[in-house]
């Protein structure tokens, strides 16, 4: 194995070990569609969405907690949020990819 090789290798080891850490420390994320989230929001009693705005190339992004789980959509057209729902608008939703 050459040197480029070995370091290649340990790079993603490290990626992985973050993407893993990451995962620790956030729990479980479910993706859901759109239309499921919008659903979820509609099971719950004050639903808190915290949601990224499209820019350049990406989507719309969407994050709420329903019984202990996390809940992620995204949407290449802004969702109709209930004005029941309280939002938090942030700058970026970063989710780890498997």
């Amino acid at each position: 194995m050459t040197n480029g090789a070995v370091v290649g290798a340990t790079g993603a080891a490290g990626a992985a070990a973050a993407i893993a850490n990451a995962l620790k420390a956030m729990g479980a994320i479910v993706c859901v569609e759109p239309q499921e989230f919008l659903a979820i929001l509609e099971r719950t009693e004050k639903p808190l969405v915290v949601h990224s705005p499209s820019g350049f190339l990406t989507k719309y992004k969407y994050l709420t907690s329903y019984k202990g789980l996390v809940f992620f959509t995204k949407s290449k057209d802004a969702l109709l949020i209930p004005t029941s729902v309280e939002i938090v608008t942030a700058k970026k939703i970063w989710i780890p990819q498997m």
